[in-house]
C-alpha cells in the first residue's frame, strides 16, 4: 500500500502576516524587508503583485525599489509569525501526529493511517487547506503524494492556494519532463554540473544509471537517482522527533564593517557567548570551530580546526576561534559579517580521552559559573550580563530584528 504524504506549503509567509494587519495593501506591490539601517536591507517576502514585477526573494531592498518605485515595504514580525506557523502546525495535528517541520511555513504529513477516518490523501490536503484559510486567514499550498520528494515537488507546482496530486501510477508523465533542478536536493552548483553532462530533467536523472550519477556526484548523486525514480521512502518525523545537530553556530552583520582585528575579536567573543550558551542548553559539546568570514565584496572565507578534547566553555570556544582567526585569514577587504560555529559535536558525559595537564577542577568551576550566566540572561535578557566587547562598540546588531523588545 502507497503512503499518502502531503506537503504544506504557507503562500508568501512573512508577506502574507503582515497583510493581515494591513488588508487595504493586498492588492498593492509590497515586500517584507530588512533594516536597511542595520544593513539587512534585503527582500525577505513579496506578495504576488510585487512579484509580477520580477523581484525575487533575498536582493536588496534598493533593487526591488528600482523595479518598482511604488513598492510599498513592511518592517517584519517574527513573533507573529510563530504565532501564526504555531496555529497552522495545530490544524495539522488535527488529523496526524506525523508533522514534520521544514522550515517556518512548510510542514510534511503523512497521513497514511488517517485516512480511514478522513478519507484519501487529495480530500485530507483539501479539507486542511480550507480549514487554515478559514482560521487564520493564509492560505496553503499542498503537494499529496507516495513520498516526501514528489509532495514537495506538488507544492510548488501550483500556487497560491491549490492542491497537486502526483499519483504513483502516473508520476513519471508529471514530473520527469521538469528541469531537474525543481527537484529538491539539486540546487544550482549541482544543476551546473548535471547539465553540463548532459542531464537536463529530472527523467535524465531517473534514466541515468545510478553508477553514473555515483561518478558525477558522489552518494549524493545516488540519492537523487533514488528519488527520481520514486524510490525514496524516508519517514514524516514527528515534531518533537529531532535529526541529530552537527553543528551549532551564531552569525551577525554588523552594522559597520570591521576595520581592524580587535574589532574581529569583539565580534567572535559575542557570537561564542551564543554559541556555548546553545551547546550548554542542548547537552552538547564540540571539538573544533569554525569561523566565517565574509568580506564587504561578499565574499565567503571559512577556517577551522579540530580541538585535543570536546568543550562546552564559551571562553574556550572564543579564544579557539580568536587565535583561528589571526593564523588564517588574510585582510584583504573589511568584514561585512562574521560567523562561529561549533563542530564535531558529542554529548556531555560521553567517553573521551583524559590527559594529564587538564585542570578538571577548574573546567568544572567555569562551567558552573558559565551556566549561572546563562540562567540570568534567560530570566532578564540576553545583555543583562554582557561581554565588555559589547558594551564597548557601536557595530553589533543589539536587537534580532522583528522581534519584539522584551522588557
Amino acid at each position: 500500500m502507497f503512503r499518502s504524504i502531503l506537503h504544506c506549503d504557507l503562500n508568501n509567509f512573512f508577506a502574507s502576516v503582515e497583510l493581515l494587519s494591513h488588508p487595504e495593501l493586498c492588492d498593492l506591490p509590497v515586500i517584507v524587508g530588512g533594516s536597511t539601517e542595520d544593513r539587512h536591507g534585503i527582500v525577505l517576502a513579496k506578495n504576488y503583485p510585487a512579484k509580477a514585477y520580477g523581484i525575487i526573494t533575498g536582493e536588496t531592498v534598493a533593487q526591488a525599489v528600482d523595479k518598482c518605485p511604488s513598492l510599498i515595504s513592511l518592517e517584519p514580525h517574527y513573533d507573529r509569525y510563530l504565532d501564526c506557523s504555531r496555529a497552522v502546525r495545530q490544524i495539522y495535528g488535527r488529523y496526524t501526529d506525523l508533522v514534520e517541520p521544514f522550515g517556518i511555513d512548510e510542514c510534511f504529513l503523512d497521513v497514511t493511517a488517517s485516512r480511514r477516518v478522513f478519507g484519501d490523501g487529495v480530500t485530507i490536503a483539501e479539507e486542511i487547506r480550507e480549514t487554515v484559510k478559514r482560521e487564520t486567514g493564509l492560505t496553503i499550498s499542498v503537494g499529496v503524494s507516495f513520498c516526501k520528494v514528489f509532495a514537495k515537488l506538488g507544492s510548488d507546482m501550483k500556487k497560491p492556494d491549490a492542491v497537486t496530486h502526483i499519483p504513483p501510477e502516473t508520476f513519471r508523465e508529471i514530473v520527469w519532463d521538469l528541469p531537474a533542478n525543481e527537484m529538491i536536493g539539486v540546487g544550482m552548483r549541482t544543476y551546473q554540473k548535471l547539465y553540463n553532462r548532459g542531464v537536463r530533467t529530472i527523467g535524465d536523472i531517473a534514466r541515468c544509471p545510478i553508477e553514473l550519477m555515483q561518478a558525477y556526484l558522489g552518494k549524493a548523486g545516488a540519492v537523487l537517482w533514488v528519488c527520481a525514480n520514486g524510490l525514496e521512502n524516508s519517514p514524516v518525523m514527528r515534531e518533537d522527533e529531532r535529526p541529530p545537530i552537527k553543528s551549532v553556530g551564531h552569525g551577525m552583520t554588523l552594522t559597520a564593517d570591521l576595520t581592524n582585528e580587535r574589532e574581529v575579536f569583539d565580534t567572535i567573543i559575542e557570537l561564542s557567548q551564543e554559541v556555548g550558551t546553545k551547546l550548554r542548553k542542548n547537552g552538547l559539546c564540540c571539538a573544533g570551530v569554525c569561523v566565517a568570514i565574509r568580506d564587504n565584496d561578499l565574499v565567503w572565507r571559512e577556517y577551522q580546526e579540530k580541538f585535543c578534547r570536546p568543550t562546552q566553555l564559551t571562553r574556550e570556544i572564543a579564544g579557539a576561534a580568536m587565535r583561528l582567526f589571526h593564523r588564517k585569514h588574510f585582510w584583504r577587504r573589511d568584514i561585512r559579517s562574521v560567523t562561529v560555529r561549533a563542530i564535531y559535536l558529542s554529548t556531555v558525559g560521553a567517553p573521551e580521552q583524559m590527559d594529564l595537564f587538564t585542570d578538571r577542577a577548574r573546567e568544572e568551576k567555569l562551567l558552573r559559573l558559565e551556566t549561572a550566566v546563562d540562567g540570568i540572561r534567560e530570566r532578564f535578557g540576553d545583555h543583562a550580563l554582557a561581554s565588555g566587547s559589547w558594551w564597548c562598540t557601536d557595530k553589533f546588531n543589539s536587537r534580532r530584528i522583528g522581534f519584539a523588545e522584551m522588557v
